[in-house]
């Protein structure tokens, strides 16, 4: 069974940092492309950022690229999201994902946790 365990989310004031942690167990990563997404009240979910298994490739969204930054540690078995310059429209639920195969930020992931809130305050 693949479960993946977000944390790290929490209330930030605009321009503030945080950093996501995704926690996988079952499996082992990496043999697994690995990505964030996320979701708004009312919106659609949205692709963040994406890496391959390696860590040698990631792709991001227009939205968080260069403020944003995606990360593994395949021998913790754990992805990161480090995010700067927090923007009040970041404010969502931050859910990790997984897939074999093609990698890339929209793509879909048929694996996904169960998310942690990011609220950023203007």
């Amino acid at each position: 069974q693949v479960l993946l365990v977000e944390s790290g989310g929490g209330s930030v004031q605009a321009g503030g940092t945080l950093r996501l942690s995704c926690r996988a167990s079952g499996y082992t990563i990496g043999d697994y492309c690995m990505a964030w997404f996320r979701q708004g009240t009312g919106e659609e979910r949205e692709g963040v950022a994406a890496i391959t298994p390696s860590g040698s490739v990631t792709s991001y969204a227009d939205s968080v690229k260069g403020r944003f930054t995606i990360s593994r540690d395949n021998a913790k078995n754990t992805l990161y999201l480090q995010m700067d310059s927090l923007k009040p429209e970041d404010t969502a639920m931050y859910y990790c994902a997984a897939k074999i195969g093609l990698c890339r930020y929209d793509f879909d992931f048929p694996y996904r946790g169960q998310g942690t809130q990011v609220t950023v305050s203007s």
